[in-house]
């Protein structure tokens, strides 16, 4: 929040007044897409005046542009209304909380009856404040596409009533989402996810909202070394720790710690802490997998049938197996999952870690070879490429 004049104009503080802005004018019950068209001319007005004329209360001045171009435009409609002009003429009282503004807003963006894809790209527009441009450079799609895909987004929620609270599993789904899509184009989505998560928890006590900031802390600390100075992914048993972001480490431990405190343990919260022990271990070999496997059996039991339903947890905790109670222990697991998940790059992958954990490189380099065919992530199969050449190496 700006407190006091605006002395120059600043586009990243203009930029985060967006989401608290159109949060107000869609609580009066303006449609998302009319909202947002009539705030755009108010950023464009702020553009031109506030350099030489800025206001003492920059949200206040863009809600007051925002709704006389609303009266303007509800003023050409006079067959769809004959209402009193004074009902768009000043400003209803709205929240003036932040956070209460984001966790609004989100919930619009996540609404159900949206694709994820659109859910998405209308959190990182609208909240965000990103430019459909650069969503569009994100997920390396063409601008008129992600266009077409957020006024999609809007017409589907044109009439819907957005008033009712949201549910919050989505919302964090969708930060996920965001943060799992990481790196790409000229913007950082994991780091503008894990900035939405930071305003979600001072909206909300949920623990699971802590639950996945601290995940997303604890496994972004991890970023400076997951990749060599070629760009090949180096993976967690061979990263320099050296390198690691220890405050952001300690900020998720703390965030997490906060969570696990309300005994409402979720996903979120078990992948954290699963995240917290590896980054807690100064070398590999230190790692506590004892621990991690307990964590493990704690995630697939959320979910009914974890197998198909979170096939990436039972994946996890065979190696997990395998680390604990030898490689053939954790081969074994994989036997039991192939009829379900054995077409997945990511089994041959974990198949090819638990050979090499038993020392049958040979086999390794195999079933890394075959993971790498069936990846589609360019990176990832790369990656696995190396792997497999490493293994048939080291074998020979």
């Amino acid at each position: 929040m700006i407190d006091g004049p605006v002395q120059r104009w600043d586009e990243g503080a203009l930029r985060a007044l967006v989401p608290r802005v159109l949060a107000g004018l869609v609580r009066r019950g303006e449609d998302f897409d009319v909202a947002e068209d009539a705030l755009q001319e108010a950023l464009l007005e702020a553009l031109r005046v506030w350099p030489d004329n800025p206001p003492r209360d920059p949200r206040a001045w863009l809600i007051t542009v925002a709704t006389r171009r609303l009266v303007d435009a509800h003023r050409s409609e006079v067959a769809r209304r004959r209402r009193e002009d004074t009902t768009y003429a000043e400003p209803r009282p709205v929240a003036t909380e932040e956070g209460d503004d984001t966790l609004f807003l989100l919930f619009c963006c996540c609404h159900s009856d949206l694709a994820p894809t659109s859910q998405v790209a209308l959190t990182l527009r609208a909240v965000g404040g990103l430019t459909t441009r650069e969503i569009a450079d994100a997920f390396y799609v063409p601008e008129a596409t992600m266009a077409q895909r957020i006024s999609r987004a809007k017409r589907t929620l044109r009439g819907r009533r957005l008033d009712q609270p949201g549910d919050l599993a989505v919302v964090l789904r969708v930060l996920y989402l965001i943060y799992t899509a990481g790196h790409a184009g000229r913007v950082d989505l994991a780091a503008e996810a894990i900035r939405l998560a930071r305003q979600l928890t001072l909206a909300t006590d949920e623990p699971e909202a802590r639950g996945l900031l601290a995940l997303m802390l604890l496994n972004h600390a991890r970023l400076p070394a997951r990749f060599d100075p070629e760009g090949r992914i180096v993976t967690l048993d061979r990263q320099d720790r050296g390198l690691w972001d220890t405050r952001q480490i300690a900020e998720g431990v703390r965030v997490l710690q906060s969570a696990l405190a309300e005994e409402r343990p979720g996903r979120y919260q078990v992948e954290a802490a699963i995240a917290a022990l590896h980054d807690d271990a100064a070398s590999a070999e230190e790692t506590d997998w004892p621990q991690i496997l307990a964590w493990y059996d704690d995630l697939v039991a959320l979910t009914e049938d974890p197998v198909r339903q979170d096939p990436a947890a039972v994946l996890g905790r065979a190696v997990a197996v395998g680390h604990v109670l030898g490689a053939a222990a954790g081969l074994r697991e994989t036997d039991r999952l192939r009829e379900v998940i054995g077409d997945r790059h990511r089994w041959h992958a974990v198949r090819g870690h638990l050979h090499e954990l038993a020392g049958d490189l040979p086999a390794a380099a195999t079933a890394y070879a075959e993971a790498a065919r069936l990846a589609t992530n360019v990176a990832e199969h790369n990656h696995l490429i190396h792997q497999a050449a490493r293994a048939r190496a080291s074998s020979a």
